[in-house]
């Protein structure tokens, strides 16, 4: 039996097995170079988020450590020793830093406070007081945007120098170059501007709703979330201005020395990044 191809089929074959072996060279490469890298990154930006397997298990986020580290960047550390990196977000004061600056000092823990514009211009003493007592402070944004929004350098770099420079004049010191996102919205663009800015990005792998001042969680409802969701690495993400926060915090250091962990700077992880 004779099979009958005519020139025109023929080369329509060709020509799309070339196209097929030129898309499967591109993407092997594309792999080969770490191009492929921010694929699961692109699908997760607008709002940072966690998968929780267990108790005391550390959780996934919706971007893996590896791909946030391409852009030091980092959400916990991933370590077997029981350590935990103690982060505060400052939006404003109603009087609820005081008394958790006094709960570190106690355990001899060191704080990242991530500030944004209003509260270094209506709390200077806080924040001086934070520095004098060896914390850290850093970057969340003059005006706590979503940043993902943002779109030029020039307009990111603005809301984070802006903080800098108040924070500067305030203290007499360079600020920390760590960045938290404010709400945690991000894009690859975003990360990319704070690493040209010579910061790291810190998003979290504990944290919960005490935030909602009208509706702050009980004593209980801290603890269930805060005891059984630790983790060794953890970066802890809590709300200065939680009237919870404020009132449980040296029980809540206690019970997380009682199960072994530690505190450390951020620094220890930062250093990692």
């Amino acid at each position: 039996m004779k099979i009958h191809i005519s020139y025109e089929k023929l080369a329509k074959a060709i020509f799309l097995f070339a196209c097929c072996f030129v898309a499967g060279a591109v993407a092997r490469n594309f792999v080969e170079h770490g191009v492929q890298a921010t694929s699961h990154l692109v699908a997760a930006e607008g709002n940072w988020g966690l998968g929780f397997a267990g108790d005391e298990t550390p959780p996934s986020g919706n971007v893996s450590p590896e791909e946030l580290k391409s852009f030091h960047a980092g959400f916990r550390n991933p370590v077997d020793d029981k350590v935990i990196y103690l982060t505060f977000d400052c939006g404003y004061e109603n009087g609820n830093t005081a008394p958790i600056l006094d709960a570190l000092k106690k355990h001899n823990a060191t704080g990242t406070f991530f500030v944004v514009g209003h509260f270094l211009e209506s709390s200077p003493e806080l924040v001086k007081r934070m520095v004098e007592e060896g914390h850290l402070v850093g970057n969340h944004t003059y005006h706590h945007p979503d940043m993902s929004q943002i779109s030029t350098y020039e307009a990111f770099k603005k809301e984070l120098q802006d903080v800098e420079k108040l924070f500067t004049e305030i203290t007499g010191e360079k600020m920390t170059p760590y960045y938290r996102p404010p709400q945690g919205k991000f894009n690859t663009e975003n990360l990319k501007m704070a690493s040209e800015m010579g910061y790291k990005t810190f998003f979290w792998s504990l944290a919960y709703v005490d935030w909602i001042q009208d509706r702050q969680p009980s004593r209980e409802q801290a603890f269930e979330k805060l005891l059984h969701r630790v983790h060794p690495g953890a970066v802890v993400l809590l709300h200065s201005t939680s009237r919870t926060n404020a009132l449980i915090l040296d029980e809540l250091l206690c019970k997380w020395e009682d199960m072994g962990y530690r505190f450390a700077p951020l620094s220890e992880f930062a250093d990692t990044l």
